[in-house]
């Protein structure tokens, strides 16, 4: 599609939204700053399943606890990026995926949930980075879920199936793409694979740094792509991974990840494209695990600030922050002890999940009464509490569930906990949510307030590229 075509359409490129300033808000610069200048890098950036209570909980516990704004919403107070929200639904349900979400900016076309960059009518359409790496663009992916997951196999892959894992990592390596960093070495490692076949070895033939630990990741070598996968399935939680020597040792953090991409990348004289994922916020939230949701979103707040730090001095790049759908629609609950209770939280120690997995159907109620006062800085549950948590894994009662194959009791924790912390939670699962979009850097001045999210690929290609020539 030609650049004029875009203009017709009413595209994001085209039309810029004018944003009002409040009383008492501090002028926007960076319209003029950046007016009519091309980005040489684009940064996208995905909470995955964080719906705007999730955002809002984070900004107030760190308002609370440290007296600042979280790096998100800081933006918003100091008028330093333009604002919008977006019509994420998928091409056959008002209430997405993530693999239709990730497709709908990847690929610029609303697919069926379930399905990465697969039209309905069978179409496959080529994936961003794949298109900015056919321009001369380094490119990458990093997250904290299995690198072949769904949010950044929607900027890489198509495929029929989010789920085909093992054949997305297989896809990978035939892409040449130079930073690709999570989970997931179940789907490379031969001893993992159903086929046994060896994926790391075809990066290594290829040239590829492959990092295991955090320390692999840091010594890697600029003049090499890498693929880092720093767990089996996705990395822990931050919380527990926070307060387990090993894991802070061995696995970095979403920020640390993000800067590794960045100084993999910048230098390189055509710009590059990176994709970051916080995608453990959106499996926190099915789980209704709150201090797994607020730390892995507090960790996602942190790579805003590194890739925020690096935008700012380099003034040449495009940063897109937003969420891909809601999830639970998580926030506090009126009352009286609101404040007291959620200030509970800055105690908690560990995840729901930690908690559950390590409870056995030989447990103790004490047991479980002693687990959950330590993980919960004291939260003291009742022993008929303690029995009902216990009768589902004696098998009395089930709880369903995405991400929960053991059918651990998840919501019914998240019930207990809501009178010590006032989070209250509507479901497990994905909402319809319109999600919060910020942009910051060459383009951004042109934001609309409000679009869908096939819009943005259009978007995201104009203002990286003098010429539309390959588009």
């Amino acid at each position: 599609m030609k650049r004029r075509d875009f203009l017709k359409t009413g595209s994001l490129a085209a039309l810029g939204g004018m944003l009002l300033t409040p009383f008492g808000a501090k002028a926007n610069t960076i319209k003029e700053e950046f007016r009519g200048k091309k980005a040489k890098n684009i940064i996208f950036m995905v909470s995955d399943g964080m719906s705007v209570g999730t955002m809002i909980m984070a900004d107030i516990y760190l308002k609370r606890k440290n007296g600042k704004s979280s790096n998100w919403v800081g933006l918003y107070e100091d008028n330093l990026v333009q604002r919008a929200l977006m019509d994420m639904a998928s091409a056959n349900a008002i209430v997405t995926d993530s693999a239709a979400a990730s497709s709908s900016w990847g690929g610029g076309v609303r697919v069926n949930n379930g399905s990465l960059n697969v039209s309905p009518n069978g179409k496959e359409n080529m994936p961003i980075l794949q298109k900015f790496k056919k321009a001369g663009k380094k490119v990458g992916c990093v997250t904290t879920v299995p690198i072949t997951h769904a949010t950044p196999a929607g900027f890489c892959v198509t495929s029929k199936r989010r789920n085909a894992m093992d054949h997305i990592a297989e896809q990978y390596a035939e892409l040449n793409f130079d930073v690709m960093m999570g989970g997931g070495s179940q789907y490379f490692d031969k001893d993992k694979r159903k086929d046994k076949k060896d994926v790391f070895d075809l990066f290594v033939k290829k040239g590829y740094t492959i990092a295991k630990t955090k320390s692999e990741m840091l010594n890697a070598p600029k003049n090499k792509p890498i693929l880092g996968t720093f767990d089996e399935d996705a990395v822990p939680y931050t919380v527990d991974h926070l307060r387990d020597e090993k894991a802070s040792r061995n696995i970095p953090s979403l920020a640390e990840m993000a800067q590794k991409a960045i100084d993999q990348m910048k230098d390189h004289k055509n710009g590059f494209a990176l994709q970051i994922e916080g995608g453990k916020v959106d499996w926190a939230a099915h789980g209704n695990d709150i201090a797994a949701l607020l730390f892995d979103q507090i960790a996602f707040d942190e790579a805003v600030k590194v890739v925020m730090d690096f935008a700012k001095k380099d003034k040449n790049t495009l940063v897109v922050i937003t969420s891909d759908h809601g999830n639970a629609n998580p926030g506090l609950i009126y009352g009286s002890k609101t404040n007291d209770n959620f200030d509970h939280l800055q105690k908690f120690t560990h995840s729901n999940d930690w908690i559950l997995q390590g409870i056995h159907a030989s447990s103790s109620t004490s047991f479980v009464k002693d687990r959950i006062a330590e993980a919960c800085g004291g939260f003291a549950i009742t022993d008929e509490q303690a029995k009902e948590l216990l009768s589902y894994y004696n098998n009395l009662k089930k709880e369903d569930g995405l991400y929960n194959h053991k059918n651990l009791p998840f919501r019914a924790l998240a019930e207990m906990q809501k009178a010590y912390t006032s989070v209250g939670w509507i479901s497990m699962d994905h909402s319809s949510d319109y999600t919060e979009l910020a942009m910051y850097g060459p383009g951004s001045e042109n934001l609309k307030s409000f679009f869908r999210n096939t819009d943005t690929v259009s978007y995201t290609h104009l203002r990286a590229h003098e010429t539309d020539s390959y588009l």
